[in-house]
């Protein structure tokens, strides 16, 4: 599933030039927890969240800061600080290049961007321009939407055993040599033998992912680290 799969499309947006409370209502109208800032073209130039408008109104960045501080304070970084604080349009209080996906990009590596860089939302881009967002519940939505509805194939008793065994193969933790794997009735069977819990519940999860599936039974046992290597 890749980012073209999760977007929203027409995202909603300001021009730099936007009011403050103009972007402040928007938000609360619009139930969203931050909006692009982008030029005619829809380029993004930035994105306005709540944390950038509870800074307006909290006004903390209005404390003076004590002595010894101030002798090591970033000057740059204080002027920023108070233009965000005291800024009266969208792109004086905006957060400045955030970060971009293609439509191309895979799920996987959206959730470990938004996971990384402790951000709610990407952006999607095409040639530079602004044609989706994808935010963590977006991710979540995929997440629990049926299998059938995000992917296909075979699943009929045949077609699970394959694609279990083809899954496995592409695993570096799992082996299919001292791994027997059944199916019937859409039930999943593991046999064999295996170095730890975290093995068996590893294969576990493997399975529940293959479509068709319905019951999972454990039948491995835990045996001598040298005998599974």
């Amino acid at each position: 599933m890749k980012a073209r799969d999760l977007m929203t499309p027409d995202v909603v947006t300001v021009a730099p030039n936007t009011p403050v409370m103009g972007v402040a209502r928007l938000l609360a109208e619009r139930h969203i927890s931050g909006v692009p800032v982008t030029d005619a073209d829809r380029r993004i130039l930035g994105v306005v969240t709540e944390g950038d408008l509870i800074k307006q109104v909290s006004g903390r960045h209005d404390e003076t800061p004590g002595f010894f501080k101030s002798l090591f304070a970033d000057p740059a970084r204080m002027a920023q600080q108070y233009v965000k604080s005291h800024g009266r349009t969208a792109a004086d209080i905006m957060t400045p290049n955030p970060l971009t996906v293609t439509e191309d990009t895979p799920a996987g590596e959206i959730a470990e961007l938004l996971d990384k860089e402790h951000v709610r939302r990407v952006f999607v881009t095409r040639d530079g321009r602004l044609v989706g967002v994808v935010s963590r519940a977006d991710l979540l939505r995929a997440l629990v939407s049926p299998p059938s509805a995000t992917t296909g194939g075979d699943t009929s008793d045949e077609g699970i055993y394959r694609a279990i065994m083809a899954e496995m193969r592409k695993q570096p933790w799992a082996s299919t040599f001292y791994t027997t794997v059944v199916v019937k009735d859409g039930v999943v069977e593991f046999y064999g033998y295996c170095g730890t819990d975290e093995y068996r519940r590893a294969l576990r999860v493997l399975a529940e992912g293959v479509p068709g599936v319905k019951r999972v039974e454990d039948h491995m046992v835990i045996g001598p680290l040298y005998v599974y290597s």
